[in-house]
């Protein structure tokens, strides 16, 4: 039996890193899956402070095998959507086309606009609005094209998909391009947008909504916050074992797969944990009704972020424990990544849209 080994990119999605470089090309050659993982929030320093005050932690391990890419650049804006298109395409707003989940394109129209009268020009809305709801407010979470920007398309008014409105491909459709299996989870359907310009790059995308527009909101806690994050990461354990996130048979373990985390985010921007009450399982004195963020300038997490940064490290110790008991599929943790200094790109800069064909030795 092949035993392939898996390499896990774990990112700061708001540092947004590049892709480091294997430590030999024999490294390189035996890598058959690759697993991205993507934090929202996380810093370098929450990064280093961690690794030292938890020396047996996931994070640690990574660390100590792994590759720090300290010259990374985040893109502006720094945020969800241009920095996890930072990671599968390689570039910025600029190439890419996407700026913020909100934004503004004189060329489409309002979702209600079904012919596509009048002069062009409307706010474009990728977040949580755009879902299927129930009717206990609880998303589908699946893409309500009425709810959608309109566009022109050979005289017909079309909706404008998120994988529509951006103007490079992806890893995902690079992999797939090549007979390679991808899968990806994130948190919202407008996630959608990882497919890329054909709209088919990821076979397996897992999006269980976080922010259910009309009702609940897992973000107002921690507590559940993670929950959702559990969600993603019960999935990849399944794509780990060769099934679909939801633990169907599958063609087996994809070459590219990976998720997104939000606790860490969230652990940082709550003025007062589960402040609404809403969060029923948010019930530890210690976090509910506590401020997130940290308690100095070193650093130091409250006890709500504390709480958000171990959940993670365990959950990307149960990936690696997964892909470790699976018999022929080994860890190699052959990537960490650290937060550098934001730079702003030159008017005019990286203009054309160009295809991406996959990271090259220390290229950005």
């Amino acid at each position: 039996m092949h035993r392939f080994h898996l390499a896990v990119l774990a990112a700061a999605l708001m540092a947004v890193p590049l892709f480091a470089v294997p430590q030999s090309a024999s490294d390189e050659s035996h890598i058959r899956h690759v697993l991205l993982v993507s934090v929202d929030g996380l810093h370098a320093l929450d990064v280093a402070n961690y690794v030292t005050s938890h020396p047996s932690s996931a994070l640690a391990e990574l660390a100590r095998h792994g590759v720090t890419y300290s010259n990374a650049r985040t893109p502006s804006l720094s945020d969800s959507f241009p920095g996890l298109l930072a990671l599968v395409t390689g570039g910025s707003p600029i190439s890419h086309g996407l700026f913020y989940d909100v934004s503004y394109d004189r060329t489409l129209f309002d979702p209600t606009n079904t012919t596509c009268a009048g002069k062009a020009g409307n706010t474009i809305v990728f977040d949580e609005s755009i879902d299927v709801y129930n009717s206990a407010n609880v998303s589908l979470n699946v893409i309500d094209p009425t709810r959608l920007p309109r566009r022109l398309v050979d005289g017909k008014c079309v909706p404008v998909y998120p994988h529509n409105a951006i103007r490079s491909n992806t890893i995902f459709e690079v992999v797939k391009a090549a007979g390679g299996r991808t899968a990806w989870a994130d948190k919202h359907p407008a996630y959608d947008l990882v497919n890329g310009p054909s709209g088919k790059g990821v076979d397996d995308l897992y999006t269980p909504e976080i922010t259910n527009a009309p009702g609940f909101d897992a973000t107002v806690s921690v507590v559940c916050t993670v929950e959702n994050d559990y969600l993603k990461v019960q999935g990849i354990i399944n794509e780990i074992h060769g099934l679909t996130h939801d633990g169907k048979p599958s063609p087996g373990v994809p070459a590219v797969f990976g998720m997104n985390f939000q606790a860490v985010s969230v652990g940082q921007k709550l003025a007062k944990d589960n402040s609404d009450g809403s969060c029923v399982d948010d019930v530890d004195p210690k976090l509910n009704g506590q401020p997130g963020g940290y308690t100095d300038g070193s650093g130091t997490p409250t006890a709500v972020l504390a709480y958000g940064l171990r959940k993670t490290d365990d959950a990307l110790g149960s990936m690696i424990k997964a892909s470790q008991g699976t018999g022929y599929l080994r860890f190699n943790p052959l990537h960490r990544y650290r937060q550098a200094r934001p730079v702003a790109h030159q008017p005019g800069e990286d203009q054309q849209a160009r295809p991406f064909r996959g990271p090259r030795r220390g290229a950005t």
